[in-house]
């Protein structure tokens, strides 16, 4: 089996029921945007979330499923949703995830009545995902906006993953392979921050969130009274 392996085999028929069903609830007034938030391990992608979480409570991060051990002071709920490879294999055979992969030994997925359930109710939601999961979702649902994290270098970036003091020097260089094979798919995301000022970086996620809130297709259906009103 090769490294990477997706749900790419779903029939076209289940990804266009999916995104039928995603689209009913699009016309909402309240309808919150979707993000997908990308970077190799150790960019800071998870930091830059919280400290956009902590500052909007309008926004929200999926928790997704993973068959991976938690590490040191991971919650099972709040983190991620940590099950078996046979409770992941049941979701996927159940069509509960809106995008799913394996990355390894390990499998990652996203629960699609969730995310559906955020959006119709007026929330924000940021994916954390790879670009496997980016390329599926855009299928789904060509409006979600798609953000990758670069470190600002190489020496950096190994830098990071030495300083968690997690990870033996075997893994650590694995997370390296890693992190340039998944850098090499940056030209598959509408934006592209490099995280060298950690503020900055927060910032320019933040502009992002407020430029998709403003957008013609957003502002007509959350104003459409207005509108309308304006136009007799």
């Amino acid at each position: 089996m090769s490294a990477f392996s997706t749900a790419a085999d779903l029939s076209k028929a289940t990804l266009l029921g999916r995104y039928l069903l995603l689209r009913t609830t699009m016309t909402s007034p309240t309808r919150g945007n979707l993000f997908i938030l990308s970077a190799p391990s150790g960019a800071g992608k998870s930091s830059l979330i919280k400290a956009l979480l902590e500052k909007h409570n309008d926004i929200k991060v999926s928790v997704s499923h993973t068959t991976r051990a938690p590490r040191p002071g991971e919650e099972n709920g709040v983190h991620y949703h940590f099950v078996s490879v046979d409770e992941f294999k049941q979701l996927i055979d159940k069509g509960d995830f809106f995008e799913w992969a394996q990355v390894f030994e390990n499998y990652y997925g996203t629960s699609k009545q969730a995310i559906e359930e955020q959006l119709a109710a007026g929330v924000d939601v940021f994916l954390d995902i790879d670009w496997q999961g980016a390329r599926q979702v855009r299928e789904l649902m060509p409006e979600v906006k798609t953000i990758f994290i670069l470190p600002p270098s190489t020496a950096e970036l190994e830098s990071r993953l030495n300083s968690r003091g997690q990870d033996s020097q075997e893994v650590i260089a694995g997370r390296m392979a890693e992190a340039k094979s998944e850098s090499s798919h940056y030209n598959e995301f509408d934006y592209i921050l490099v995280n060298d000022d950690f503020e900055q970086t927060r910032s320019e996620l933040e502009h992002i969130v407020i430029s998709a809130r403003l957008e013609q297709k957003a502002q007509a259906v959350r104003h459409q009274a207005l509108i309308a009103d304006l136009l007799k």
